[in-house]
């Protein structure tokens, strides 16, 4: 686009928000919509998605164009590298010139295809042609600034893990912000905690946001609200995500991470998230069958809400729960229902197979005061009770696969891998004995009580272990839009 051209587009994209008319955004990678979710809820307008997992396109369209005439097209799952902006827009009854649609784009492009790439592909510029063509899964990166080439949006953000500051020893962010410069854009980006902004998880991630050159904005990120003293773990990870920054005043693109104090409000914990939420105890009596759970079975509350959370959860704005509640559903573990029961909060997995073993013993006890005799290691029997009992992970190779959340601290970051199993996330109350449901996943993450997750119960897990929670991408939004209109 020229640059006279392109100069009028961003003009008139300005004068539009200024205006009062919502910016536009386009979702890429959008998943089931936690971007989305925040940004609509900070006064955006959500025009567009590409996802190319079929049940989070259909979860992203449920929730943001389901009374829409396009409703199929939008629900359509989409791979970017197969897919133009002009497509999607046509697909999506959306005319015009393509580039003068959107506002702003927001997504995150999979990171994992640059692990096993030198730094010399690497530092390979958007611009030069041939850069990554050895490996297709780094296209990802290129199609999105290809989006924004084409689009030539106010503002991007992008969000992913704290690793892609140092992936084999490259700053991919870097990397971003000097490509997006040459596409002029001047770009920021900081390492976030979601629980020191009001979600009950500690959860660190990457956001960059990119201005056009044209605003004169000083790009700065959303101070924090609540604070708590983070585990080793998260110190320890971040200094790894931030060895191959340069934190010194020549750094162009990296920004210190908002600090929050003691004086902020404290954290919210699994409790304050969880526990107006119908309990669950039909799984220990073999009530609960093998078959696909029906994540849209209504159960009434537990309770009022009570507290800010929880009644943010039930009265989100078009989201609102009512007085049920829907995705009370759980893994089918009977093996280890008791290992649960007697874990104690913050347990890990070595403390599990403690307990496990010690429930063996008991048994072993029981059957031998049953038979009269000695149960022998290598019985029949022994291998029997041995299977029912025992977990068959290695402790050495799965330390951290098990954890029982401790229900006045938030809880440790969900991850995609809910679903294949929810051990990481093992619910802090012993008598329901259980991990945690598809809805206290998405309370977990922020996701309100009224949002609609399409899949059976393992492509729900998915989809929210992979979201950014909504509240914590209302925050950036709420930054973003200031910097819009006041640049």
């Amino acid at each position: 686009m020229q640059l006279r051209v392109l100069a009028n587009v961003i003009q008139q994209k300005l004068s539009r928000i200024n205006d009062g008319q919502n910016p536009k955004v386009l979702d890429l990678f959008s998943g089931c919509g936690g971007l989305s979710l925040g940004f609509h809820k900070a006064g955006f307008e959500i025009m567009a998605a590409v996802e190319m997992d079929k049940e989070a396109a259909l979860s992203h369209a449920t929730n943001f164009h389901n009374d829409s005439h396009y409703f199929k097209q939008h629900s359509k799952p989409r791979n970017i590298l197969e897919t133009t902006a002009e497509e999607v827009f046509s697909e999506l009854g959306i005319n015009g010139n393509p580039g003068e649609q959107v506002d702003v784009i927001i997504g995150g492009p999979p990171c994992q295809a640059f692990t096993r790439i030198g730094r010399a592909k690497l530092r390979e510029t958007f611009s030069d042609s041939i850069a990554f063509l050895n490996d297709p899964r780094s296209q990802l990166y290129k199609s999105y600034l290809e989006y924004v080439k084409q689009l030539s949006p106010l503002a991007i953000l992008m969000e992913n893990v704290p690793d892609m500051l140092n992936y084999g020893g490259v700053n991919m962010a870097d990397l971003v912000c000097a490509d997006l410069k040459k596409l002029g854009y001047n770009g920021r980006y900081t390492l976030l905690n979601t629980v020191y902004y009001g979600i009950p998880q500690m959860r660190e991630r990457m956001f960059l946001i990119a201005i056009h050159e044209s605003i004169d904005a000083n790009i700065s990120f959303p101070e924090p609200s609540h604070y708590i003293e983070l585990p080793k773990g998260y110190h320890g990870s971040r200094q790894v995500a931030l060895k191959h920054v340069v934190l010194n005043s020549q750094n162009l693109y990296y920004s210190s991470s908002p600090q929050p104090t003691e004086t902020l409000l404290p954290a919210v914990t699994a409790e304050d998230a969880l526990s107006d939420l119908p309990e669950i105890y039909t799984h220990p009596n073999n009530k609960l069958k093998r078959s696909i759970k029906k994540i849209n079975e209504q159960l009434l509350y537990k309770s009022l809400a009570q507290n800010e959370y929880q009644y943010w959860m039930r009265t989100w704005d078009g989201l609102d729960g009512g007085k049920t509640v829907s995705g009370n559903v759980i893994r089918l573990l009977p093996r280890d229902y008791p290992i649960f029961k007697k874990m104690k909060a913050g347990d890990q997995y070595p403390e599990a197979i403690e307990v496990a073993m010690r429930i063996l013993k008991s048994k072993l006890k029981k059957e031998e005061k049953r038979s009269g005799k000695i149960v022998s290691i290598n019985s029949k029997k022994y291998q029997t009770l041995l299977k029912q009992t025992i977990p068959p992970y290695d402790v050495g190779k799965f330390p951290n696969k098990w954890r029982k959340m401790e229900s006045d601290k938030p809880c440790r970051t969900l991850m995609a891998h809910l679903g294949k199993d929810c051990y990481s996330h093992i619910h802090y109350d012993s008598k329901q004995a259980r991990t945690i449901s598809v809805r206290e996943a998405a309370r977990l993450q922020s996701f309100p009580d009224g949002f609609k997750f399409s899949g059976a119960m393992n492509a729900a897990f998915r989809q929210i272990g992979n979201a950014v929670p909504p509240l914590m991408a209302e925050k950036i939004a709420i930054s973003l839009k200031y910097l819009l209109l006041n640049g």
